[in-house]
Formats: structure tokens, C-alpha cells, sequence
């Protein structure tokens, strides 16, 4: 039987976070009637995170473990394109969005769409004690992210992202970014390519250890739009590699 969900899973220095969060993903695929899989992506871990993932896949026949050059994006465009699933599911480790709204990311529930995208913004979504400097900084952000390059997406950075297979297999083998700013280049080229992307509003937990910082990735964020604006107009995003 083929792969239905892949559930992919970037992991820099996770040891604290992984087992938790794979205990609980693996134990929301097995109460479904769906094929899945899991892949875990580590990316220069300096601690035990890969010897975890690899002792979890020696458990789990359905899970793999693939290591990728340093950098989320990197990681994330690995695991997505050396996944089977015909949706592919991308989960930040901390789960800070319940495993269990995946559903709300596929067939039946969401038809019709080419990437969802989890949406901290949309209506209906809920957010968990996060501190209002920390919402004020990401709404700062997102304006700017829907002045220069993505107008009307709410939340284009948050870590849950689901593509059809086809889909996934077009745009990350046009990536060029491996830092922060790589989703924003995805939906980039998703959105010059004609893909229909929907917003799930979801409930999200702010988690004290993040490892985001609203002014260092800010400014790179705008760096990295005017480079992704360069690669459009150089013609880097209107063919296939």
C-alpha cells in the first residue's frame, strides 16, 4: 500500500524535546486509518539527537532517519523530497501545534488545496500563553513579509506546512535558502507557480525556549526577500533542476 501522510520532522540539538514529541506523533498515526510515515531530519546536532531518532527508527518500522547539512530549510527540503507520502507534512519538534490538528491538514477534512499552511492568524486559531511582545514582534514581521513579497498570507512562518506530493517535488527542488526565511521562498515560488495555498487556523502554544528571535531573524528575513526578488528576476524560480 503507498504512503499516504509523511510526516517530516527537522531536528537540530532536540535531545530534550524529541522523544516526547515522536511518542506523541507516533501514537496519533497509529490511531488512524491512513498510511504514514515518519521522517526525522538531523541537521548538525552537537547533542544526542540523532542517536535518539536513530534508536526510535529501530523500534518503528515506520520511521526513518536522514541527516542533511546544517540549516532548517536544508533539512526540511531533504526530508521532503526523499519522502513517500502523497501529502507531506512538515512538523516543527516542539509540537507547539497539537499533533492531532494534522487532520485538519487532508482529505476529508481539507480538499481542493495544494499547500495548507497552519495559520496563528486566521479565524478561529488560538494562541497559548504567549507574551504580548513576542505576538507584537511576529505581527511586525508579517507586515513586512505581506508589504514586499506575500500579501494577504497571515502567518507564513509558522513551523506546519503540508504539500501534496507533486507539489513538494516542484517547488523544493527550487530552493535556494536554507535559513529562516526558507518557507517564505517556497510559498514564493508556489504562488508564481500557479499552487493554491490555504490557511488553517489552529490552536498554538508559545513554548519560553523558542528558538526564534524576532530582531536577528527579522533582519535577515529582509535580506533574504530581496535575494529571493533577485532569483525571480534572474529566472531561477520558472524552471525545474
Amino acid at each position: 500500500m503507498s504512503t499516504f501522510l509523511s510526516v517530516v520532522i527537522p531536528a537540530h540539538n532536540e535531545e530534550n524535546r524529541l522523544p516526547a514529541s515522536l511518542e506523541q506523533v507516533l501514537r496519533f498515526l497509529a490511531g488512524q486509518a491512513f498510511s504514514s510515515e515518519v521522517v526525522i531530519v538531523e541537521n548538525g546536532s552537537s547533542d544526542r539527537t540523532l542517536e535518539i531518532a536513530q534508536e526510535f527508527a529501530r523500534q518503528h518500522d515506520n520511521i526513518r532517519v536522514i541527516q542533511s547539512e546544517r540549516g532548517k530549510g536544508a533539512a526540511v527540503r531533504r526530508g521532503m523530497l526523499e519522502a513517500r507520502g502523497e501529502y507531506r507534512f512538515m512538523c516543527d519538534a516542539d509540537l507547539s501545534m497539537p499533533v492531532e490538528e494534522i487532520v485538519k491538514f487532508i482529505p476529508p477534512a481539507l480538499e481542493a488545496f495544494d499547500i495548507a499552511i497552519a495559520s496563528r492568524e486566521a479565524k478561529g486559531a488560538v494562541r497559548y500563553n504567549e507574551p504580548a511582545y513576542r505576538h507584537l514582534g511576529g505581527r511586525g514581521i508579517n507586515f513586512i513579509i505581506q508589504t514586499l513579497i506575500l500579501p494577504g498570507l497571515n502567518d507564513t512562518q509558522c513551523g506546519f506546512k503540508c504539500f501534496r506530493a507533486g507539489v513538494a517535488e516542484d517547488i523544493f527542488r527550487l530552493q535556494t535558502l536554507h535559513g529562516w526565511s526558507f518557507d517564505i521562498e517556497l510559498l514564493y515560488i508556489a504562488r508564481r507557480r500557479g499552487y493554491r495555498i490555504h490557511e488553517v487556523p489552529i490552536h498554538w502554544y508559545y513554548h519560553p525556549d523558542t528558538k526564534v528571535s524576532a530582531l536577528r531573524d527579522a533582519l535577515r528575513m529582509i535580506r533574504d526577500i530581496f535575494r529571493i526578488h533577485a532569483n525571480a528576476w534572474r529566472g531561477l524560480y520558472d524552471h525545474a533542476r
